[in-house]
């Protein structure tokens, strides 16, 4: 296979270092929270390239046909973007709590006010 034919693995690799930056290097929870999905569709990419083989037919047994795709990969894939979906609401849902709580969905302005809160209890103890 020729080096074009890995082009899947080369969005993929993309795909993953993108989204692992913009996870460890944003401060917004949101774009945290884009960069886990990005890594997640990254990791689905990863599974499902291989799962399709070039001239492979469906898994019916037929006359005539020899090769078949593996229809594992694909089932496995709807159940971790379902799974996916509802991490993302949940991530959603907290991040809607800690903007109430704290004002801020900027990771520096919770951390500076946690800081600021506990040494105001600690000055009143």
């Amino acid at each position: 296979m020729t080096l074009a034919g890995h082009y899947t693995y080369f969005v993929t690799i993309l795909l993953l270092m993108v989204g692992l930056f913009v996870v460890i290097a944003r401060s917004n929870l949101i774009k945290k929270l884009v960069g886990l999905g990005l890594f997640q569709t990254a990791v689905y990419l990863l599974y499902i390239a291989p799962g399709k083989l070039i001239g492979g037919a469906a898994p019916i047994v037929a006359e005539g046909v020899q090769v078949y795709s593996n229809p594992l990969p694909h089932v496995l894939i709807l159940t971790a973007i379902v799974v996916g979906v509802a991490t993302l609401a949940l991530g959603l849902a907290l991040v809607v709590r800690i903007k109430e709580a704290y004002g801020s969905i900027e990771e520096e302005e919770i951390l500076q006010r946690d800081v600021d809160d506990e040494s105001s209890a600690n000055d009143r103890a």
